[in-house]
């Protein structure tokens, strides 16, 4: 499956922005979505998972209660709704697919990446 991944910008502290996720004709119910982020010298983390079962989510402790990531079956799309935005949110942020209902948070547990989008928070 291929995703693809946008909505990325340059936004200031305490801010929103959505990202968007495509997987053109695939079958996207049948896999469970997540977004990453990398920063510069870090390795990727995880984000927020969406699962194919019932659409369980799941979020790392830095983002709960700001992010929320929801799904649209019906255009293959999978978003992540980020408000109140910190400068320490700044990274590449990638969509990832897998088969499995609950992949590990490990990107190494995902088969299915898109190519990152750029999210900068300026303080």
């Amino acid at each position: 499956v291929q995703l693809q991944a946008s909505g990325g910008g340059l936004v200031q502290a305490g801010d929103s922005l959505r990202l968007s996720c495509a997987a053109p004709g695939s079958a996207w119910s049948t896999y469970t979505k997540a977004w990453f982020r990398q920063s510069p010298g870090k390795e990727r983390e995880f984000v927020a998972r969406t699962s194919k079962v019932q659409g369980r989510t799941y979020y790392a402790d830095s983002v709960e209660g700001r992010f929320t990531i929801s799904r649209d079956i019906a255009k293959n799309l999978v978003y992540l709704q980020m408000n109140n935005l910190r400068p320490e949110d700044t990274a590449v942020y990638y969509c990832a697919a897998d088969r499995a209902p609950f992949p590990a948070t490990d990107p190494a547990a995902w088969d299915y990446w898109g190519q990152g989008t750029q999210v900068t928070v300026s303080s």
